[in-house]
């Protein structure tokens, strides 16, 4: 493919099986890759061969994708956790099988979840949602109806299978989900969302704050943590949130340390109440 200015080839000739399996000696080892005498037309190539079949960037280093703020706390190595496990002994006792059952499962639930560009396009972003959480055991009502849409006995319920304009999700209750950190995006772009529910969500974290705050919910008023791990590190977030009006947390007076939180989130946001119950 490529034509070296100066062949190497003469020394590469002269080694045999022996020669390699003899170790160590006193002569020069034969050089290895491209060598200075490559043209630099031709070396420049290869590096822009090299980057060119790199692998994919990863999303959280896209530019269009959101920059979470706790990105800063994430390892770049992300083939470490593989390494570790291939290194542990093989443990085939009982218990070790069902824990790595159980997390099979959990990645596989997990990947479920994961955001769906067609079925958003197809769908529009209000339909689209509200498919993602009554399906899961949800439940959500649309502007100008009474009516909250969930799933019966037969886990039957009745979403449209096509965008109807003018359906508008105004509520949406996650509360007892079983929710994952990838299942976030799919609550994105709701323009007209008043109130959205996480109560008794118990893998919603900080982190799961961060993500929902980012996914453009500009008219939401009403906000229910409670029964979640979020911490009073999590609220930070919320001023990506400018119309809420409502935080139902757990206790918002715990400790010193969520005091002084609410109190910086009620003063940028004179109109936010952070209470446990209404």
């Amino acid at each position: 493919m490529y034509k070296l200015v100066r062949s190497t080839t003469t020394r590469l000739s002269t080694l045999n099986r022996a020669s390699v399996h003899r170790g160590p000696t006193n002569d020069v080892p034969p050089a290895i890759g491209p060598t200075p005498d490559l043209d630099p037309e031709i070396s420049k190539k290869i590096q822009e061969d090299k980057k060119r079949l790199q692998w994919r960037t990863p999303y959280s280093d896209r530019p269009d994708s959101f920059y979470s703020a706790f990105k800063l706390f994430a390892s770049e190595n992300r083939n470490s956790e593989l390494v570790e496990k291939m290194q542990q002994p093989i443990d085939l006792s009982p218990s070790a099988i069902l824990e790595w059952w159980q997390k099979r499962r959990t990645t596989i639930e997990a990947h479920m979840q994961k955001f769906i560009p067609e079925r958003h396009a197809t769908l529009g972003d209000d339909i689209a949602t509200a498919h993602f959480i009554v399906h899961r055991g949800g439940s959500v009502r649309f502007r100008g109806s009474d009516k909250w849409i969930q799933k019966d006995e037969d886990d039957e319920y009745d979403l449209p299978r096509h965008h109807i304009p003018g359906m508008v999700l105004e509520e949406v209750r996650c509360d007892g989900m079983t929710l994952f950190y990838e299942g976030m995006e799919n609550i994105q772009k709701l323009l007209r969302l008043k109130h959205l529910s996480f109560e008794k969500v118990a893998r919603f974290d900080d982190w799961y704050l961060d993500r929902i705050s980012g996914n453009v919910l500009p008219s939401l008023e009403r906000l229910n943590l409670r029964g979640t791990s979020v911490t009073h590190r999590g609220l930070n977030c919320l001023y990506r949130l400018p119309s809420l009006k409502v935080l139902l947390v757990d206790d918002p007076e715990k400790d010193i340390h969520w005091k002084l939180t609410v109190a910086m989130l009620e003063e940028w946001n004179p109109n936010l109440r952070v209470v446990a119950s209404e």
